[in-house]
């Protein structure tokens, strides 16, 4: 288990403007990045290691 107590949350750029779909990313832990819903923020959270979001992110910017 990950502590995520000193996360520190942003939103995504890729979130929706509309108060729905968003997405938090803390990316500020170290070996770890945490993401988890806005709208659940209590909630489980998904951790990634650094190489895996950095992957995620970049091939995300080539598919759109």
């Amino acid at each position: 288990m990950v502590d995520l107590t000193g996360a520190s949350w942003r939103k995504s750029t890729r979130s929706a403007g509309n108060g729905g779909e968003c997405v938090e990313v803390a990316d500020n832990l170290p070996n770890v990045v945490a993401v988890r819903d806005s709208k659940d923020p209590q909630g489980p959270a998904l951790i990634f290691s650094p190489n895996a979001w950095a992957t995620f992110v970049r091939t995300t910017h080539i598919a759109r």
